[in-house]
């Protein structure tokens, strides 16, 4: 129930229609009631897309260095982060027993104009070791055998990432060995691959090496 103080005109207390009254500071107010919150529950197929984009944010938020600097060139207010992630909601999270799952072959670490990784292969010879192999495609256009290699190694059940941008070996070496941390013994990884041009600025469109058990 409303109270009015000084008749029509004056100030008062409670609520009156849509308004309530009330003293603040020494001085009569007026204020609109707040407009009730309606609960909300999205549609299975909105829940379905809020799981997948959740995880892919997750997936490639620890690789946010490299996907900013080398995933193709900004679009308008689009950063080279915001285009990864529009890539990878479209083409590399499925929906599978009720749950987003990453498609790792379709994941990309960067997108760009010189020649990738050709023939590339990726062994574990054991020792923790990972022995990567490619061919050299320094003759094509806009190769150099300079290029440096950029790696991307993945554990789902570690839920760790390594990352390898050694500037000593580069596309003309045709390969590299790597000897991964203790804990990667006996977990599956991933691994993905590109080179980066000297001047840092322009990549190659990664390729996925696969995924084997370390020994």
């Amino acid at each position: 129930m409303a109270i009015f103080n000084q008749g029509i005109l004056g100030g008062f207390s409670g609520k009156v229609g849509s308004v309530v009254g009330c003293v603040w500071r020494g001085k009569n107010v007026m204020r609109a009631m707040p407009t009730p919150k309606k609960s909300y529950t999205p549609s299975e197929g909105q829940q379905v897309q809020r799981d997948k984009f959740a995880m892919v944010t997750q997936f490639l938020y620890p690789l946010k260095s490299i996907l900013s600097l080398y995933f193709g060139s900004p679009q308008g207010d689009k950063s080279r982060y915001n285009m990864a992630t529009s890539y990878h909601l479209k083409n590399a999270v499925v929906w599978e027993n009720n749950m987003a799952e990453i498609i790792y072959d379709k994941v990309l670490i960067s997108r760009g104009d010189i020649p990738g990784l050709e023939g590339a292969d990726m062994q574990n010879p054991g020792n923790l070791q990972i022995a990567v192999s490619w061919m050299d495609n320094s003759d094509q256009p806009t190769a150099s055998d300079t290029d440096e290699l950029y790696m991307v190694i993945f554990s789902p059940a570690l839920e760790n990432y390594l990352f390898y941008t050694p500037a000593s070996v580069i596309r003309k070496d045709v390969g590299i060995t790597v000897t991964l941390p203790n804990i990667f013994l006996s977990t599956e990884i991933m691994a993905w691959a590109t080179f980066v041009n000297a001047t840092k600025k322009v990549a190659a469109t990664s390729v996925y090496l696969g995924h084997i058990v370390v020994s």
